[in-house]
């Protein structure tokens, strides 16, 4: 069996575990900390630290999923993340921060690997979005099993601002919607997304994912909406098979 440490980052949690690569699953338990409101780089990397020595790995690769445009390893955008990462190569500045090898990626498209590699999106044919509801709207998009990296659908202008800024998880904590009022808005944002990339299939991840009961009676789409099967351990799944991949062709 062969284990990766994962690390799936995000505006507010930042979390971690082993993960079993042929299976596609978890090996540990997923371990969370806060994440430091407005973060840097030096803010993120005592976390994971700290994450490495909860799991007691101490050698091997690490994948990372980080919420921007990633290309090459280089941070390109900071929606719901400190600018200062802008223009940073997250690769080699975590690489010789933590010691071992690092390689990150965009995290809806890690929570999306994940979910062709081992989950709802295996048997799937034609165009699948995959959507990450958390702070923001991360989105993954598919077409015949080929993934178009960094497609951030969440920064779509709409109405007064952009999607995420409507229709995320965030955006429903923030203004205390109810699951009907959030689940009407969510299925307004669903309808714009259908019109712009026309897809068969869409799958919605995050943490809100294990509620989709609660409000999936709300959403009108004329495709089929089922959770990520890994729910919101999807990110960490993703970054490890992403960091393995990577790894095996340098």
């Amino acid at each position: 069996m062969k284990e990766i440490f994962a690390v799936d980052v995000g505006a507010t949690g930042t979390k971690a575990a082993l993960v079993d690569l042929e299976k596609g699953t978890l090996t540990t338990e997923r371990i969370k900390y806060a994440t430091p409101e407005n973060a840097g780089p030096t803010d993120l990397v005592p976390i994971i630290k700290q994450l490495l020595a909860d799991l007691n790995y101490t050698e091997g690769i690490i994948g990372i999923g980080f919420p921007s445009i990633i290309k090459n390893g280089v941070c390109r955008s900071a929606t719901n993340i400190n600018k200062t990462f802008i223009g940073q190569d997250l690769n080699r500045l975590f690489t010789q921060s933590l010691g071992h090898p690092c390689y990150c990626v965009n995290d809806a498209d890690a929570a999306g690997m994940a979910e062709l590699h081992y989950g709802n999106i295996q048997n799937a044919s034609g165009t699948v979005l995959m959507l990450t509801l958390g702070t923001g709207i991360g989105s993954a998009l598919f077409r015949k099993g080929v993934l178009l990296p960094n497609v951030e659908l969440g920064l779509l202008r709409y109405k007064k601002g952009i999607t995420e800024e409507y229709a995320s998880n965030g955006a429903r904590k923030r203004k205390e919607l109810s699951w009907e009022d959030w689940g009407t808005e969510l299925n307004a944002v669903l309808a714009y997304y259908e019109k712009i990339v026309s897809p068969d299939l869409i799958i919605l991840g995050g943490g809100v994912s294990k509620k989709l009961e609660k409000y999936k009676k709300y959403l009108e789409t004329t495709v089929p909406i089922v959770p990520a099967k890994h729910l919101n351990a999807a990110g960490v799944i993703g970054a490890a098979y992403y960091a393995n991949t990577v790894a095996n062709k340098s």
